[in-house]
């Protein structure tokens, strides 16, 4: 048996334990072992931790740099991403699951967000007024908002913490990040490279612990002035309940259950790609999974019979062998929710084309799973599984898509397939959701919003627009006039 590593959090520039020396382990979900251990945050950490970020925002050398200035620490801390992404895949990889070629590749690419949000630094700028009144001259100036608590879940961490710790630096605030108490050890091993990138000490901390007391105390601190938070809605509902105590503005990315709207005229085996990779890409473990699948009639047999072959030859194992196609769950909760809704599907008349079950292997893998529902009120259907579980339904024609795919709580994703230019344009505007793909899927760029509506959350993060959303207008009015001001309350 390997040795326990043992991880330390990031506050005020030292790598620290938790205030009374509590821990918690990590699964390997390969091996179902614990194979790291990280500190328990107590609610003394964590208001340690905002007080840094507090005097690192408003006395510190972070405050007294240029915006140029802090886009070169954002470049060099993207340059060191981009250099340590194999080693960050890795460790991602052993904590998680996910595919090391997939979460190398996400590092990587994550190191252009940070590239993006570089050059946005010197970029933020107000406006001048052209005001109804004389002799005045009135602009608005653009100022950070002060401390931000961003609280990530431990799949596309680094991704999810790129597209808030990027806008937020780049505007000059300072950051506490949350790392999932799944999976911490990819964010803590990011610390390090926030110190090699000359941010000052207490611009980013990185605290470890679970929803209480390290959550609860870190969105409801008084000096939090923003929270950015991805998870599921139990959570978020906790998270907005706490922001009454200090006010703190709020964006909510909460996930979905997405749907692939394929229609008669496409390109079978690109769609059926597509479609594919859209939910068993990450095994499922995807904010914006394509669970929710939508074909034509005339075309559903033969899509699904060439889906359920692609399905069943897809190649679980070890995350870390690059031959692997699928690698295991994060939790052995994920599991048990899984089993349960794919049993309840079953029972309430759902068919199971593939999958459905564990394969014999031990571990944390599920086989990836396809079910031919015949009901759109099937609970799989509208039930997020974070997964490798494809729901399957048919549609007799556009305005029945677009129903059924609308027919949900959430609004996060949706992807489109048809030949039809004209099509694809009205389907895409009248599909509820923050992000339509249409003949592709998962594709993501820090110059493209991301987010979504209803139970999906509100908010947008990744763009241009994200950077402003981390600030705050002043208005400052000048009287211009040589002449002074005449008394208001002497008659004239």
């Amino acid at each position: 048996m390997t040795a326990i590593r043992n991880y330390r959090m990031l506050i005020d520039g030292d790598w620290v334990d938790a205030a009374d020396g509590g821990t918690f382990g990590s699964i390997d979900p390969v091996s179902g072992e614990v194979w790291c251990r990280a500190p328990e945050a107590t609610a003394a950490d964590v208001d340690r931790a905002v007080r840094a970020a507090d005097r690192a925002g408003n006395h510190g050398a972070w405050a007294r740099m240029t915006p140029t200035e802090r886009g070169h620490c954002l470049r060099r801390l993207a340059d060191l991403l981009a250099d340590k992404s194999e080693e960050l895949g890795a460790i991602e990889a052993k904590d998680t699951g996910k595919l090391y070629r997939e979460t190398r590749w996400q590092a990587r690419y994550v190191a252009e967000f940070f590239h993006f949000y570089a050059g946005c630094a010197d970029k933020i700028h107000g406006d001048t007024l052209p005001i109804d009144k004389p002799d005045l001259f009135v602009f608005t100036r653009r100022e950070p908002l002060g401390v931000v608590a961003a609280v990530v879940p431990w799949n596309s961490q680094l991704f999810l913490s790129a597209v808030k710790i990027g806008p937020a630096l780049a505007a000059g605030n300072t950051i506490v990040l949350k790392a999932s108490e799944y999976a911490s050890a990819a964010m803590l091993e990011f610390g390090r490279l926030v110190e090699q990138a000359g941010i000052p000490p207490g611009v980013v901390n990185i605290v470890t612990g679970h929803g209480e007391p390290c959550g609860k105390h870190l969105t409801s601190h008084p000096l939090v002035a923003r929270i950015a938070f991805t998870g599921g809605p139990a959570a978020a509902r906790h998270i907005l309940h706490n922001s009454a105590e200090n006010f703190a503005e709020v964006s909510l990315e909460l996930g979905g259950k997405s749907p692939v709207i394929v229609f008669d005229d496409v390109d079978l085996d690109s769609a059926v790609n597509g479609a594919t990779g859209a939910i068993f890409g990450a095994a499922g473990q995807s904010c914006v999974a394509g669970s929710r699948l939508y074909l034509h009639e005339s075309i559903a047999d033969a899509f699904l019979e060439r889906m359920v072959a692609q399905a069943r030859a897809i190649r679980l194992g070890d995350p870390l062998d690059d031959a692997t196609e699928m690698g295991p769950l994060c939790t052995a909760a994920q599991l048990a929710h899984i089993e349960g809704q794919v049993a309840l599907a079953a029972e309430e008349g759902g068919t199971i084309l593939c999958g459905g079950r564990q394969p014999d292997r031990g571990g944390l893998f599920y086989e990836p799973t396809i079910i031919d529902c015949p009901r759109q009120d099937l609970a799989i259907v509208d039930t997020e599984l974070f997964g490798p579980v494809l729901s399957v339904l048919r549609f007799a024609d556009e305005d029945e898509a677009i129903r059924l795919a609308n027919d949900t709580r959430h609004g996060l994703a949706a992807g489109i397939f048809t030949r039809d230019g004209a099509r694809s344009l009205r389907v895409a505007a009248k599909v509820r959701a923050g992000i339509v793909w249409v003949n592709t899927y998962r594709a993501v760029s820090p110059i493209a919003e991301f987010g979504g509506i209803r139970h999906s959350g509100y908010g947008r993060e990744s763009g241009l627009q994200a950077v402003y959303d981390y600030t705050r207008p002043k208005t400052v009015w000048m009287n211009t006039s040589s002449e002074p001001l005449p008394s208001q309350f002497v008659a004239r």
